[in-house]
C-alpha cells in the first residue's frame, strides 16, 4: 500500500484526490499537513486522517511515502522541496510554480531526487486530445499553421471564489486569474501540441468588477516551426462551445460544438477518404495522473506527465503575462 499525506486542502480539487487515493486500491491517506486550522479540522474530519501544522513531522513519519499537494500555487516550490528532501513522492496540482525560476528549481530537485513525480494535467489523457495528437504525429495535417483554443467558464460571472477558494483571486498566491488557473489546461496542450515557443504577445484584462484579478484574456504565441498558437481564457462566459482546432497545410482536426471531433485531410484522398470526417473510435483513455503515479510507485510503470512539461507551462505562462504587463513580444 501507498501511504499518502495531503499537504493542504487549500485547493477545490484537494477533497478529490484525496478519494480518488482513498478509493485507490493500493492506497491510503494516513496524515494531513494544513496551515490553516479550520480547513485542517474540516478535512481531519471529513476523511477521518490526523492532522497536523507542523510540515517537518508529517514528512518525517514512516507511515508517510508520498504527498499530495493543494496547496496555494505559491506554496509548491517550498512544499516540493521539503518533500523531495524526506525523500517522499510528489503528487502536485497544477500549475507547477508561478514562476520559470521556481520551476527550474523545482525540475532539477526532482531529477536528483530519484522520487516519482506527477503534476496533474488531466487533459493529456483524454481520446480527444490523444487522437489529435496522433494526427500531428502520423502528418496527417501537413505542415501545421495554427492552432485555436478556448476555454472559460462564468466564475466571475457567478462569484465561485469565496471563503475558503478566495485565494483564487490573489495574484500573490494563484499565479493569476482566469488564465493562470483554467487556462493551464489548454496553454499545456497547445505547448504539448506546438513545440518549443519563439514569442508571445496578449491582452490580459480584468473586465468585470467581481475579483481584482484577471477574467478575461488572448495570448498569441509563435512557435519555432513558425505555427502560431491563439488562446482565449475566460472567467465571464455565459455560453458556448470551448474549441479547439488545429490548422495545416494538408488539412484540418478539431471538435465540433457538439462534443465530436471533425478531420479533413489531403494526405487520406489517395485512401479514398474526401471531405469532413467524424473519427467513429477514438483512443481509449490513458490513465489518469493519479493513477500513473501511484502505479509508476508501486510497479515501476511509465508516467506520460514529466516534471519538465509542469515547467515548459510555467515558462510560457510566465512569458504570457509579462507581454500584458511591459505590452510588447516577449521572446523565448
Amino acid at each position: 500500500m501507498l501511504r499518502v499525506a495531503m499537504l493542504s486542502f487549500a485547493h477545490v480539487h484537494a477533497n478529490g484526490y484525496a478519494r480518488q487515493a482513498i478509493n485507490h486500491p493500493e492506497a491510503e491517506v494516513t496524515y494531513i499537513w494544513e496551515d490553516d486550522a479550520d480547513r485542517g479540522k474540516t478535512a481531519s474530519e471529513t476523511f477521518n486522517v490526523p492532522v497536523s501544522d507542523d510540515l517537518d513531522a508529517v514528512l518525517g513519519r514512516d507511515d508517510v511515502d508520498a504527498v499530495i499537494i493543494n496547496s496555494y500555487t505559491s506554496q509548491h516550490p517550498w512544499l516540493i522541496k521539503e518533500a523531495v528532501k524526506y525523500g517522499k513522492h510528489v503528487f502536485t496540482e497544477k500549475a507547477l510554480a508561478i514562476n520559470l525560476q521556481d520551476a527550474d528549481e523545482i525540475v532539477d530537485v526532482v531529477n536528483e531526487s530519484g522520487i516519482k513525480f506527477m503534476i496533474s494535467l488531466p487533459s493529456r489523457t483524454r481520446p480527444e486530445s490523444l487522437f489529435m495528437r496522433d494526427v500531428l504525429d502520423k502528418g496527417w495535417l501537413g505542415d501545421i499553421t495554427l492552432m485555436r483554443a478556448r476555454v472559460a467558464h462564468g466564475a466571475s460571472l457567478d462569484h465561485w471564489f469565496k471563503g475558503g477558494s478566495a485565494w483564487f483571486a490573489d495574484a500573490e498566491r494563484a499565479g493569476g486569474g482566469a488564465l493562470f488557473d483554467l487556462g493551464c489546461h489548454t496553454v499545456d496542450v497547445m505547448r504539448w501540441f506546438m513545440g518549443e515557443p519563439k514569442s508571445v504577445i496578449s491582452k490580459i484584462q480584468q473586465f468585470s468588477d467581481a475579483y481584482a484579478i484577471d477574467d478575461n484574456s488572448v495570448i498569441v504565441v509563435e512557435f519555432q516551426s513558425g505555427a502560431l498558437g491563439i488562446l482565449d481564457t475566460s472567467w465571464v462566459h455565459r455560453a458556448g462551445p470551448n474549441q479547439m482546432e488545429i490548422f495545416g497545410t494538408s488539412g484540418y482536426v478539431g471538435r465540433d460544438p457538439h462534443g465530436g471531433l471533425l478531420l479533413r485531410s489531403t494526405e487520406l484522398e489517395p485512401e479514398g477518404i474526401q471531405g469532413f470526417i467524424s473519427p467513429a473510435k477514438l483512443p481509449d483513455a490513458l490513465p489518469m495522473p493519479m493513477e500513473q503515479w501511484i502505479s509508476a510507485i508501486l510497479h515501476g510503470t511509465e508516467m506520460t506527465i514529466t516534471v519538465e512539461d509542469g515547467r515548459n507551462l510555467t515558462q510560457l505562462m510566465e512569458a504570457a503575462y509579462k507581454a500584458a504587463a511591459e505590452k510588447h513580444e516577449v521572446t523565448f
